[in-house]
């Protein structure tokens, strides 16, 4: 099992900018697709806190339900990009 998980909903644009960054990144991660209605995110509310979507978890550095895509696209780029 991979230490990242990405919560997402399939058709959310935020969502595909931060799986096309794990892409490019050449990271595997597990994908949790979250209920299109947010009062049936739970699982997505108890780790982040928050019902929007996308959510990452690294439990590898510590990360536990970061969201917004553009937060976790420079944190991925930071934390594995060219760097590591």
């Amino acid at each position: 099992m991979s230490d990242l998980v990405l919560y997402e909903l399939e058709g959310c644009p935020y969502c595909a900018k931060v799986k096309n960054k794990l892409a490019e990144l050449d990271l595997e991660y597990e994908s949790k697709m979250v209920p299109r209605s947010h009062s049936e995110r739970t699982e997505v509310k108890e780790v982040s806190g928050q019902t929007g979507v996308p959510v990452l978890v690294d439990e590898e550095h510590d990360v536990h339900g970061m969201p917004e895509s553009d937060d976790i696209v420079a944190y991925l780029e930071k934390t594995y990009g060219s760097a590591s």
